[in-house]
């Protein structure tokens, strides 16, 4: 009996010691895995908090642990809302990640937990913010024509809106005739775009292109380059992801996307840094470390970092009257052109409004033209489904398959978020969630439906509500 005792003692004790030996261990060196999870989970509740005003407990369960990762339900998430600081904790104890509100600039990751640095990367005066007018929209937010009834019932039916549908905006002829919410949401809520960002970081990029201070066929680009093969990349082979660079864009594990996102204060070091695997423009490999590249070339090309910081409002959201978009940075001052854009989906409309304009708005010319037509032609490279703009012909399908006309390009962004530019019918629509890809879910249905329940199609006005002619000065 005593020598069952004893072994049952050092069985316990051996328990104790490999608990112990664990925790220890999840708190020196905790796995990748955990610190991305934390990380992850601490930058979204920061910016559905602060940005959109939401409550953090939602945020948490909605958004981060429903869809997610299993792990991801065992994290626990603190909000300090006098500091702006957001602490996620896996079980609450261990791989601690944090995420810093910098007001208009909006949240950003801080994997060191270096909040002094982060601060001190923009110590600038932060755009200031817009007020959106009563004026009808796409001028203001005031209401227009009533809705189109068979459009909204197009809407209304979940086979169509996909599931966790948070915002569907519907233009034609440059107004809103329909448009719907998720519970909770509002056209009010700032929602993220994901990978639609790349478009629009595209677009800022292209306003230094009509200044002429940037060309698709600059190279040279990066400081680490200037004596290796990387100095030939250009600006073309960037925007239509056909650096050469290594890029590993797979988020079912820790990979170079998510080591970015959120393990690196700054984003800039690993896609800088990345080793070539092919010749550039010869093979296409989708990857955010490109656009936030681009983002930290425009950024240098500016001129000053006060003016690149204020470029994007200034440059864009202003003067398309993008009252609610918030362009978030890195801890280290760089704006996450792959990701990290938020803004009502009136806004997005307006975006994608002033890209059916072919980069016009009120008459005046804020992209040089052919731009938006780089956004709409095919890479060879990517066997044409990708563009030379950061955009989409053929995202999963080709447009033919879904009996798309053949001008639709794309938007799109992870979880579901989605914008169809069809130009033959004067047509804009824009899909927001939260929707993995794992449900099947495919935004050419819901625009196929909207051609269907939409009139015949017309030929592309010139500018929405104006008739000025176009001025081509920047």
């Amino acid at each position: 009996m005593r020598f069952v005792l004893r072994i049952l003692k050092a069985l316990a004790l051996l328990v104790v010691l490999i608990i112990a030996a664990g925790t220890g261990w999840l708190f020196a060196r905790p796995p990748e895995l955990l610190r991305v999870g934390d990380g992850y989970a601490a930058k979204i509740v920061c910016s559905n908090v602060f940005i959109a005003g939401r409550d953090a407990d939602d945020v948490l369960h909605d958004d981060v642990q429903a869809p997610g990762n299993p792990l991801l339900r065992l994290v626990r998430v603190s909000v300090e809302r006098d500091s702006g600081r957001v602490t996620a904790r896996f079980m609450g104890l261990f791989a601690s990640s944090y995420a810093l509100y910098r007001g208009s600039l909006g949240c950003t990751s801080v994997p060191d937990g270096n909040f002094e640095a982060a601060m001190n990367a923009v110590p600038f005066d932060a755009p200031a913010k817009m007020q959106a007018s009563d004026a009808v929209w796409p001028q203001g937010e005031g209401s227009g024509n009533q809705p189109d009834a068979k459009i909204a019932a197009v809407l209304a039916d979940a086979r169509f809106a996909g599931p966790a549908m948070r915002a569907i905006v519907v233009v034609r002829d440059g107004r809103i005739v329909a448009e719907a919410y998720g519970r909770g949401f509002s056209a009010k809520t700032p929602l993220i775009g994901w990978s639609m960002t790349k478009t629009v970081n595209a677009a800022i990029l292209g306003r230094l292109m009509l200044d002429g201070k940037v060309s698709f066929d600059d190279d040279h680009l990066m400081a680490q380059w200037k004596d290796d093969q990387r100095s030939r990349i250009k600006v073309s082979d960037l925007l239509g992801m056909e650096s050469g660079l290594a890029f590993n864009e797979d988020y079912g594990s820790v990979a170079d996307v998510t080591r970015m996102l959120y393990l690196d204060p700054d984003m800039v070091s690993l896609p800088a840094n990345a080793p070539m695997e092919a010749a550039p423009g010869q093979r296409f490999r989708y990857s955010s470390g490109t656009a936030v590249l681009l983002s930290r070339i425009w950024m240098n090309k500016v001129g000053n970092a006060q003016a690149a910081l204020s470029y994007p409002h200034d440059a864009l959201f202003f003067p398309l009257g993008m009252s609610s978009a918030v362009f978030e940075l890195d801890a280290r001052g760089t704006f996450v052109g792959s990701s990290y854009l938020y803004a009502t989906a009136h806004d997005w409309a307006r975006f994608g409004q002033f890209l059916l304009q072919d980069g016009v708005w009120n008459g005046r010319r804020l992209l040089p033209e052919g731009f938006v037509g780089a956004m709409r032609t095919p890479t060879a490279a990517s066997n044409g489904r990708y563009t030379q703009g950061q955009a989409w012909l053929a995202p999963g399908s080709s447009n033919a398959a879904f009996g798309l006309p053949e001008d639709t390009f794309w938007l799109t962004g992870h979880d579901g978020q989605s914008m169809a530019i069809v130009p033959s019918a004067n047509l804009v629509v824009v899909r927001l969630g939260l929707t993995p890809g794992w449900l099947g879910y495919q935004p050419q249905a819901l625009l196929k439906a909207v051609l269907g329940a939409s009139p015949q199609s017309r030929v592309p006005q010139q500018q929405a509500g104006s008739e000025r002619q176009v001025e081509t000065q920047p």
